[in-house]
């Protein structure tokens, strides 16, 4: 399939690797942000490709494991109320949150919908006036322009009957947030290439520069991560700490500037709770002002509930790079896809389901 398997050729793959091991004097630990990437490294078994050496862990790039335990419970109630139809990506329906997932509230009569897109929704709160329609806008950057236009063609068209429950996170301050914290073990990033096609490399300089760390924005597939790690380790060897662009056939150094300029006009930035590892400063995005009627929260006045993440699940550690999911003492036991304790089990980009469905 063009564009596809000419990135899955083990040739090149292989020589990758072995350029990676020429390269390396010393070992080095690397993250990925993007669960997606995650996903290939697993799959396709690239971190055995590597150096023992050099260690690959797993960041907080799914939006879906770091949507904080408060949030799943407030679509859960507001889901559960009469004359609501609540409209979801699929992956956020078997999210559990403190006692049952949106499926449960499904399976009792509720109102829930799987959707493809924030618009499905827009076209149902145009289709049913008399109901009440919410869209659970989960996502980082990627999917922030989409959700701006469903904000901005239901303002546009007075749907008033239109709301969003908006959980959306923004990748460059939760890699600041590793990399201050004390136990840090991360030396250089491996960038999601789909959220730097929206909003560009610019606002990672920064980082490279403020913490000495090399950041390469890469694709996802086994030869864009491969050469990204290669792009990185060789910053590392060669005492470098900048922004560098592995994913060209996708991403621009300014991004999608029509993309960024829809979510500056319905989106402001505001701090934002991440599962497992706590609230992040300038970490998310909140409706503004202008565009606040469409906010679930309000609407249904669910804003301050406040819920306690389970001791039991260390997903945090895991999407901080300190631990992997198989050093996790319930994966696989007390914690499958069938019966998860946290969101990283559930998720099709989360590490724990990665690690079962490849690693068990």
């Amino acid at each position: 399939m063009k564009y596809i398997d000419e990135y899955r050729n083990a040739k090149p793959a292989a020589r990758y690797a072995r350029s990676i091991a020429r390269l390396m004097t010393k070992p080095w630990t690397i993250m990925e942000v993007c669960g997606g990437q995650t996903h290939a490294i697993v799959r396709f078994g690239i971190d055995a490709l590597l150096p023992h050496e050099l260690s690959l862990v797993h960041g907080p790039g799914c939006p879906v494991c770091v949507t904080p335990l408060e949030l799943i419970d407030k679509a859960i109630e507001i889901a559960s109320r009469p004359n609501v139809i609540f409209c979801s990506f699929g992956d956020m329906l078997r999210v559990p949150g403190s006692a049952k997932d949106l499926l449960t509230v499904k399976a009792a009569g509720g109102d829930v919908r799987m959707v493809y897109s924030p618009l499905d929704a827009v076209k149902l709160a145009r289709e049913h006036p008399d109901r009440e329609v919410v869209f659970f806008a989960v996502g980082f950057e990627t999917t922030a322009p989409a959700n701006a236009m469903a904000v901005y063609q239901a303002h546009q068209q007075r749907l008033a009957n239109f709301s969003m429950l908006v959980s959306h996170v923004l990748v460059p301050p939760a890699m600041e947030a590793i990399l201050s914290s004390p136990d840090n073990r991360v030396q250089g990033f491996l960038a999601a290439g789909h959220v730097c096609t929206v909003m560009g490399c610019e606002e990672y300089e920064p980082l490279a520069r403020k913490y000495r760390v090399p950041i390469v924005v890469t694709g996802f597939e086994p030869l864009d991560i491969l050469q990204g790690v290669y792009m990185c380790v060789r910053q590392l060897e060669g005492g470098r700490a900048e922004v560098e662009n592995q994913y060209t056939r996708s991403v621009r150094k300014a991004g999608n500037l029509s993309a960024r300029q829809l979510i500056r006009e319905v989106f402001d930035v505001t701090p934002r709770k991440w599962r497992g590892i706590g609230e992040i400063a300038r970490s998310g995005l909140g409706l503004r002002p202008e565009y606040a009627g469409f906010d679930a929260e309000r609407r249904f006045d669910v804003a301050g509930r406040r819920v306690e993440e389970p001791a039991e699940c260390v997903s945090g550690r895991i999407l901080r790079g300190l631990i992997k999911p198989h050093e996790c003492p319930a994966f696989g036991s007390r914690c499958t896809p069938e019966h998860p304790l946290g969101a990283t089990m559930v998720s099709s980009e989360g590490a724990c389901a990665a690690y079962y469905r490849y690693r068990k």
